[in-house]
């Protein structure tokens, strides 16, 4: 028997040939090979590949190929409230749409984590994050219906068990329908870990913990998630410094800006990643850096709400994680993973200059920065041997051959439909096209989820706003 980190040679053998190799870490190849036993890179050189009876062969010629890309920020449910409160501020998005999400269902999560996971396959994307963290009472089991999709797609699954314990009536921000008590969230995340989440190397799916957001989590519910997270082994996640709103809020409440009052919680560390980050200090960057914290990246729902540009060019140079993530599709609207590189490249040159971020640093960010998030670095994130064959090939011409470095061609422009995205070697998006499912019938469930809640909500009592400014809704 082989090393289980590279597979067995009486798997199946894929080898993907006359490529441009991108493996992330380590030189480019501008002509070679990638040989996958099983769900493992078995090798990765220069020129052809040697002959192998077995083999299917896969003619990269045209393509450069990359590791599968990781988003590490997401609200799926989102899929079926997109396009409302269209000019609104974070805050007043939130407030115009939580009593929207307040009717949502399993059905509705279901057909909004199909479409949204689909389009994000049909992006290069291979992993996918999932922060949820309304939970309805009566409504059906939400978490396992996202899990759900993300099995029918094919993508691997990093769901975090969300919460929120302060509503109004406690001065958060959200309705108090959409909360829970304290005991109840415990309770509820405990039980998701241990029914879906799977330590192992070549797993699917894995939990994480992640109470909403300072402004809408209590300390305690802070504090104890975190205990309970770290009993259990995985991973913490929260929203942090997304607005200036947040920041006069903290410091209002807790007299603390948010990088410090997390340190007070216990909520730095390796195990830990936050989304957004756009307001950090020289020292929040200092302290993130120091305690191994990583940040997910959403310059397209940062841009949507008027948050502002996140750091992200001195956070790497202080040596800080970085990821990329799409966000929720109600305030990143149809938002491609592939497309956020672009995105994080242009918003950083447009804040400090040309140097600030280059095409193969937006690519670790797309890739190895979001495996790092996630806690699978030594699994995702590069074509190296030993890794999951979670790989994308992406056509580099006709049109795109007109740019001599494939990797500015990705990142600079808009990037293609994928040729072939392997996920453990198992194909899930081949000619720009979903094969794990129907991709008609995905579309049509995300447009179905948005009926639905619509309907859920108008029977509340509740018309959706396509806009919140100023004091007009229509």
């Amino acid at each position: 028997m082989n090393d289980p980190r590279t597979g067995s040679t009486s798997e199946p053998v894929i080898v993907i040939e006359n490529v441009h190799v991108a493996p992330v870490t380590g030189p480019e190849i501008p002509s070679g090979y990638i040989r996958i036993e099983g769900d493992r890179i078995a090798a990765v050189g220069p020129g052809p590949a040697p002959a192998a009876p077995g083999t299917t062969r896969i003619d990269g010629s045209g393509c450069l190929a990359t590791p599968g890309l990781v988003n590490t920020h997401h609200h799926l449910y989102q899929w079926a409230s997109q396009g409302l409160a269209q000019d609104a501020t974070l805050f007043e998005w939130l407030v115009a749409l939580y009593p929207v999400w307040a009717a949502m269902d399993a059905e509705v999560v279901k057909g909004a984590a199909a479409a949204g996971l689909g389009w994000l396959a049909l992006s290069g994307c291979t992993t996918s994050s999932d922060h949820h963290y309304l939970f309805p009472k009566g409504r059906g089991d939400l978490f396992a219906a996202g899990i759900e999709a993300a099995r029918e797609i094919g993508l691997r699954f990093h769901p975090a068990r969300g919460s929120m314990d302060m509503g109004e009536s406690k001065g958060g921000l959200p309705p108090d329908v959409v909360v829970e008590e304290l005991d109840e969230v415990l309770t509820a995340t405990a039980e998701a870990v241990d029914a879906h989440h799977d330590p192992s190397f070549s797993s699917m799916v894995r939990v994480a913990v992640g109470p909403c957001s300072p402004f809408s989590a209590s300390a305690e519910l802070m504090t104890e998630s975190a205990a309970l997270a770290r009993s259990k082994g995985v991973r913490l996640h929260t929203h942090i410094a997304e607005t200036l709103d947040e920041d006069e809020h903290c410091l209002e409440q807790f007299g603390t800006r948010p990088v410090d009052y997390m340190e007070k919680l216990g909520w730095l560390g390796p195990d830990v990643w936050f989304a957004h980050t756009v307001h950090l200090s020289d020292a929040d960057i200092g302290k993130l850096a120091a305690t191994g914290t990583g940040s997910a990246h959403c310059p397209s729902s940062n841009g949507r709400l008027g948050a502002g540009i996140a750091r992200v060019s001195e956070m790497l140079r202080r040596g800080m994680n970085v990821g990329l993530g799409v966000d929720g599709s109600a305030s990143s609207e149809l938002t491609p993973l592939a497309g956020e590189m672009r995105q994080a490249l242009l918003f950083q040159r447009a804040r400090y200059g040309p140097g600030a971020l280059t095409a193969r640093q937006a690519l670790e960010l797309a890739t190895l920065g979001g495996a790092r998030n996630l806690g699978r670095a030594d699994e995702l994130g590069s074509l190296e041997p030993g890794k999951l064959a979670d790989v994308v090939l992406w056509p580099v011409g006709p049109f795109a051959a007109a740019v001599a470095d494939p990797v500015c061609a990705l990142v600079f422009g808009p990037a293609p439909p994928p040729a072939l995205v392997l996920v453990g070697g198992r194909t899930v998006v081949a000619g720009g096209e979903l094969t794990t499912v129907s991709q008609d019938a995905a579309g049509r469930a995300g447009a179905a989820a948005r009926r639905r809640l619509v309907r859920l909500a108008e029977e509340r009592g509740v018309r959706p706003a396509r806009h919140v400014h100023e004091g007009f809704t229509a």
